[in-house]
């Protein structure tokens, strides 16, 4: 029985350390996690923004420190196809709110909820100017992870303005034509312009 159980430890641990190898071994080197994580970003922002990805053993971590106003996300190694977003550095505060909320299992309701009481109560500080998110993402068989090339990539364009409203900007609710702006969650402190352009 010993002998079993001892057997069975070791396969338990074998497995557990091939399960760590093969989680790390999909992590990018930083360099190919900053080159793809940029393509968010307008051209002229890129070299100076701020990357934060992902470190050998999958911790999210600060890559490269930045000179402008941008910060931007690698993609989740763990997730398939390209995802990766830049964004102005007074966002952050909401995006790091939500990236922790999300690590700790909450719904995107559960996020949403919260994020509007801590916004409203003080404790969550929002931006007082319009700020900007760029979305760029690409399917799996048009990203090349270890090298951070792209192809048949999609770019769109978000404008955060909390507690902005259909009535305060003109926009509509819903988009009527291909890449039409409209405004999403209007009057809460998500409130923001949504820009998807038409795919080619």
């Amino acid at each position: 029985m010993k002998i079993t159980l001892m057997m069975a430890v070791l396969a338990l641990f074998c497995f557990e350390v091939q399960a760590q190898t093969k989680s790390t071994a999909k992590v990018p080197a930083a360099e190919a996690q900053i080159k793809a994580a940029v393509l968010a970003a307008p051209a002229a922002k890129r070299d100076g923004a701020a990357v934060y990805g992902y470190d050998a053993s999958g911790k999210f971590v600060l890559l490269r420190k930045g000179t402008n106003e941008l910060i931007c996300l690698a993609d989740d190694p763990a997730q398939e196809g390209l995802s990766v977003s830049c964004y102005h550095k007074d966002l952050d505060p909401f995006m790091a709110r939500g990236r922790a909320m999300r690590e700790a299992g909450k719904s995107s309701d559960e996020i949403f909820k919260a994020r509007e009481a801590e916004a409203k109560n003080g404790k969550l500080k929002m931006p007082k100017q319009p700020t900007s998110l760029f979305v760029y993402s690409a399917p799996a068989e048009g990203f090349n992870a270890a090298t951070g090339e792209v192809k048949n990539g999609y770019l769109r364009y978000v404008v955060y303005i909390p507690y902005a409203t259909a009535e305060s900007t003109g926009l509509p609710l819903k988009p009527d034509a291909p890449g039409m702006p409209w405004i999403m969650h209007p009057g809460t402190h998500g409130a923001h312009i949504m820009i998807s352009p038409p795919r080619n």
